[in-house]
Formats: structure tokens, C-alpha cells, sequence
């Protein structure tokens, strides 16, 4: 068995905590470990911020003010997309690139989303999408408990 979702948020803070909610009782319910589906939600709050902060689009047509959530659960990993239609990320150097991650200033309010999320999950990975925004992809090898819908064990 294997779980699948996507929602498409407005781009506004409340979505964040409600796909966060989604997505833990998602896991919860398929009996992935807490750990795990605490590491993912905090990775998948990050990515949301992201997309709520600096998705949007230069015109103010109905794409530019909504970011989209993709969750895939099927066996042994937990593969999380955020989409949005934002200008992109800007170039950087970092492990997405294959070099060291750069931290931001220890003063600065922003700038540690992704470091964060590399922290947390297995694999990362950051794509712009020219004229059509930003997707960040991650996932993670699952641990279930004793007993779970989806344990492939």
C-alpha cells in the first residue's frame, strides 16, 4: 500500500501549519516512527515558509498567489515537493550544488530554510523552473512501527 496526496495552498501563513497537520497525521496514521515524521514536518514547515515568503510571481494573476504540496509514502521512503511560481532561488553554492553549505550571519532572519532541510532529510534537491517558479524535493527513508499500515518489513 502506498499513500499519495497534493494540495494546492494560497499563498498565505495559515497554510503552513495546516499542511504540516496533514501531512503528520498522514504518517501517524500509517505508523511511520515519530522521529521521522517530526524530522519531515519540520523540513516540510521550511519549504512551505519558502513558498508562502517568496513564491509568488511578478503579476497578480491566481498562479502567483498559490504554491502547490505533493506527499508520496510508498515503502521504505517519504518523497515531499513544494512548487511555487516565485523568481526562483538565486544562484548559491552549497551541498545542492556540490560544495560546502554557507550559513547565513548568526544575526540574519532568514536564510536557513534549506540548510535545515538538508539536515533533515536524506536527499534534497532544488530546481528553478524559468518564468514558472521553484521546486524543492526532498525525501526520506522511512522507520515504522511495530505493526504499521504501510511496513514494508
Amino acid at each position: 500500500m502506498s499513500i499519495w496526496w497534493s494540495l494546492h495552498l494560497r499563498r498565505e501563513a495559515a497554510s503552513v501549519p495546516l499542511a504540516r497537520r496533514l501531512l503528520l497525521g498522514t504518517m501517524e496514521t500509517a505508523g511511520v516512527d515519530p522521529d521521522i515524521s517530526y524530522d519531515l514536518s519540520v523540513a516540510l514547515t521550511e519549504a512551505c515558509a519558502n513558498a508562502v515568503e517568496h513564491g509568488g510571481g511578478r503579476d497578480t494573476g491566481e498562479a502567483s498567489e498559490a504554491y502547490r504540496v505533493t506527499a508520496y509514502l510508498d515503502g521504505e521512503k517519504c518523497r515531499i515537493e513544494v512548487a511555487d511560481s516565485g523568481p526562483g532561488f538565486p544562484t548559491r553554492r552549497g551541498p545542492l550544488r556540490g560544495g560546502p553549505m554557507t550559513l547565513p550571519a548568526p544575526g540574519a532572519e532568514s536564510g536557513r530554510g534549506l540548510c535545515l532541510i538538508e539536515q533533515l532529510a536524506d536527499h534534497v534537491h532544488v530546481r528553478n523552473r524559468p518564468g514558472r517558479g521553484a521546486v524543492v524535493s526532498f525525501d526520506k527513508v522511512l522507520k515504522w512501527r511495530k505493526g504499521a499500515l504501510l511496513d514494508v518489513s
